[in-house]
């Protein structure tokens, strides 16, 4: 099975054709595709490429499902004995987004002898 490591807003995620990810927010309206072009690795049953930093020629393509915020998060500030606490909190805003292709250019030459050579273009 093919899967790729992808990196958006800081973060990486390991993605697979059907993948349901939350990435952090992006502009685009759900039911819309949103391409990834930052694709660390790329790996299909037996070839794995890894770029230096990133592959050139693929991406990952996604359609957006929805745009939602995550659970609160609650950082408490609290000092003994001085009457001090402070409660602070906030909702990470994200984006829910199916994996629907991950594409990776590759290259087939022929060689002098009649047989064919496949290479991966980088």
């Amino acid at each position: 099975m093919a899967y790729a490591i992808i990196k958006t807003g800081g973060r990486q995620f390991r993605v697979a054709e059907g993948d349901t990810i939350d990435v952090d927010v992006l502009a685009v309206e759900p039911g819309k595709t949103a391409t990834f072009g930052d694709v660390l690795m790329f790996a299909d049953g037996n070839d794995v490429t890894h770029g230096n930093p990133l592959i050139s020629g693929a991406k990952v393509t996604a359609e957006v499902l929805e745009q939602r915020k995550d659970k609160k998060v609650i950082a408490f500030k609290y000092k003994r004995r001085k009457g001090y606490h402070r409660t602070v909190g906030h909702r990470r805003k994200l984006t829910r987004v199916k994996i629907k292709s991950i594409s990776y250019q590759s290259l087939t030459t022929t060689l002098s002898n009649g047989s064919q050579k496949r290479t991966r273009q980088r």
